[in-house]
């Protein structure tokens, strides 16, 4: 069955992973020819948070009510996994932890859900498709959409109700309908029945449940109406971020033609996926290709002077044991379009070319959320868009592009859409038959992004020392590795020191983006 229960996984919200210690160094000789670093990211800001949330936080009880409600249960056995009764998944081997609410003003979930939805980003929605929503066909979509905006601007006080569904209209099988109902009901049921707020239940939740919200607003599903079926609201935007992700690709994409087919290669991949164009490359060697393996590594030690937390050594071993076995299956849960999911793709493209993979698949949305977030529309345009452009002007974009239609056609790459991915349950409640394909099929998984971190974590204050392994690695149904910038307040396994020469160099150094953890597990035992 596909019962997933938020009510349990929010007791037994996700284990941190125990922090993975390095497997192996690069080699020693390596080690000592690196030269002192010359250089260092200069990693922009995103807009963050007004103030930190300490962690003696209290959450409200009508919040609290619910997602407690199965506490004992989970913490009941001290010995061997733990499991979660209503789905029987493995959870977190340490205590869970509260969740983030949205109730404290100052911090970044208050602020996102008491003005930045509504104000900024709903507010920027309109404007971008003013046209199309004062059409007529629009006309219930825009009423349905100015009373969520409604709601919004009253959050502390609107209650949630359940989302609305029409079997009659929906474009999706009954089936499909049948099972996002029930499972939408079973999140929400608790907070309804407690009469929580936009702002009283778990942030993850009410901030997931939104852009449901907008979508049910829209008609999205709706297939009685042409003009509002599968409308992308977020399509202007995600347009504008693939159009300006050529000119920043175009110099990543050399790079990433020119690894070796080596644990260093992989480290690399991971890096550019991780950083993007905030990547250091004044190091990069002209003739890449017939350079030595210690600049490789020079340019990976020059990224490392923002990241909590470095598994990459770990990770690099596993890929070499997938490359030696030589038939390798490997997820990328996608975060967003535009220039990260290029990143992506390039990942994708080392791990193929080099052996590490013989097939990756791509977990996508499976409706528009969080603005930016990828379909399975988006990876493809991204590739056709790519394999369009000019010869001339973007050489190496170009190719990339034909060459990633290529493994698309001959199914090396393969995109999953799964509703799973745009709802708030933590990770640890992934229903059948998504864990079991990804437990029997998947040989690493990387999580990509803020928000599908949040989701390893179940949104919760974890001590930020705790184990990502005692957190995410003994749960998940495979090996997982974390390539997260940090833009919450949540996090685990990473380095104590780190965190505390991170909080002495910016005050917003939980929610900016500019430091960053490569974090790795190898899951669940299988």
């Amino acid at each position: 069955t596909h019962s997933v229960s938020f009510r349990c996984s929010s007791t037994t919200r996700v284990p941190l992973l125990g922090q993975i210690s390095s497997a192996t160094s690069f080699s020693a000789t390596m080690r000592r020819r690196l030269s002192i670093l010359t250089s260092i990211f200069y990693l922009a800001s995103v807009p963050a948070a007004a103030a930190f949330v300490p962690r003696t936080f209290t959450s409200s009880p009508l919040a609290t009510t619910g997602i407690m409600a199965s506490s004992a249960a989970d913490s009941a056995t001290t010995t061997g996994p733990k499991t979660c009764p209503n789905t029987g998944n493995p959870l977190p081997n340490i205590p869970i932890p509260d969740p983030l609410l949205s109730l404290t003003p100052g911090s970044w979930a208050y602020d996102t859900m008491s003005r930045r939805l509504n104000e900024e980003i709903l507010q920027r929605t309109y404007e971008e498709n003013e046209e199309a929503f004062n059409s007529p066909p629009f006309a219930q979509a825009l009423e349905r959409f100015n009373q969520l905006r409604a709601e919004l601007e009253s959050a502390s006080t609107t209650k949630l109700r359940h989302l609305q569904f029409d079997k009659g209209t929906d474009g999706r099988s009954s089936e499909a309908v049948d099972r996002e109902e029930r499972e939408w009901q079973e999140i929400l049921q608790a907070y309804i029945d407690n009469g929580d707020t936009w702002l009283s239940a778990p942030w993850l939740v009410t901030e997931f449940y939104a852009y449901r919200r907008l979508m049910e607003a829209i008609g999205y599903y709706d297939k009685s109406n042409p003009d509002t079926y599968l409308y992308d609201p977020f399509l202007v935007a995600k347009r504008a971020g693939l159009d300006s992700s050529v000119n920043s690709a175009e110099n990543m994409l050399e790079k990433i033609t020119a690894l070796p087919k080596t644990k260093e290669g992989v480290a690399l991949a991971a890096a550019f996926a991780l950083w993007g164009n905030k990547m250091d490359l004044s190091i990069w060697p002209a003739d890449a290709e017939n350079s030595s393996l210690d600049v490789f590594a020079e340019i990976l030690h020059a990224a490392d002077d923002n990241l909590l937390h470095d598994d990459t050594e770990a990770l690099t071993k596993h890929c070499d044991e997938l490359r030696e076995r030589g038939d390798g299956q490997v997820d990328v849960i996608v975060d967003n379009a535009g220039f990260e999911l290029v990143t992506d793709l390039a990942l994708a493209d080392h791990l193929v070319a080099s052996g590490v993979a013989q097939v990756v698949t791509f977990q996508l949305k499976s409706h528009p959320t969080f603005v930016s977030d990828a379909l399975e529309k988006d990876l493809r345009e991204t590739v056709e868009h790519y394999a369009a452009l000019s010869p001339e002007r973007f050489p190496n974009a170009q190719a990339a592009g034909v060459r990633w239609q290529k493994y698309l056609d001959e199914g090396k790459w393969v995109c999953h859409e799964d509703d799973f991915w745009v709802q708030p349950s933590p990770m640890w409640s992934m229903p059948e038959p998504l864990r079991s394909d990804m437990k029997e099929r998947c040989d690493l998984a990387f999580v990509k992004g803020d928000a599908n971190y949040r989701r390893l974590l179940g949104d919760r204050y974890w001590d930020y020392s705790a184990p990502f392994q005692d957190v995410v690695g003994c749960y998940f149904p495979c090996p997982v590795c974390s390539l997260r910038t940090l833009k919450a307040e949540v996090g685990c396994g990473m380095d104590k020191d780190q965190v505390e020469r991170a909080k002495g160099l910016d005050n917003e150094w939980m929610v900016n983006g500019r430091f960053g953890v490569v974090q790795f597990g190898p899951g669940a035992t299988r």
